[in-house]
């Protein structure tokens, strides 16, 4: 299969690039720009795209990405899922919309369209309550104070769920 893996994370990007690769799939990595470009001169059967990039928002992108690419399917991949970009990736034309971190496995279930894999490690609320703590912490820049009224809670509150350790799967 041909795919062309848009991701700005460099060492991600190759890294399953590779990964894809040595299971049989000739593989184009490239960030955000240039990626129509890439698209029309390659030609690919799927696009594994990302949803947030720093220059390039992945949604975005999609429209383009069609134009020179038509007929190929199209799967997000993201570290921040939500229902809202999940249900505006599917109206934009994403056959398949799947959260980091995912196997290889379930990411080339969904670049064929096989079954959602993704169902089969879904996270437990406690993870993913854990998980969301951490980027709005992470987007605050670590400042607790910040992120807590992000949160609409109390500093110390955010401070007791933050020194737990992360719940298991």
């Amino acid at each position: 299969m041909k795919i062309v893996l848009i991701d700005d994370d460099e060492v991600f990007r190759e890294t399953l690039a590779r990964s894809l690769r040595r299971r049989g799939h000739e593989v184009v990595a490239a960030d955000g720009h240039g990626a129509a470009a890439c698209c029309q001169q390659f030609q690919p059967e799927a696009v594994l795209l990302d949803l947030k990039m720093p220059i390039e928002n992945g949604l975005e992108l999609v429209p383009q990405l069609q134009q020179a690419a038509p007929g190929a399917r199209f799967v997000m991949l993201t570290g921040y899922g939500s229902i809202a970009t999940a249900l505006e990736a599917v109206k934009r034309g994403v056959s398949d919309y799947l959260t980091k971190p995912a196997d290889t496995d379930q990411i080339e279930a969904a670049l064929q369209g096989r079954a959602a894999a993704a169902a089969v490690n879904v996270p437990s609320l406690d993870r993913v309550e854990w998980e969301h703590l951490q980027r709005i912490l992470a987007d605050c820049n670590n400042n607790i104070s910040q992120a807590a009224r992000l949160l609409g809670i109390d500093r110390r509150s955010l401070q007791r769920k933050l020194a737990k350790y992360p719940p298991s799967r």
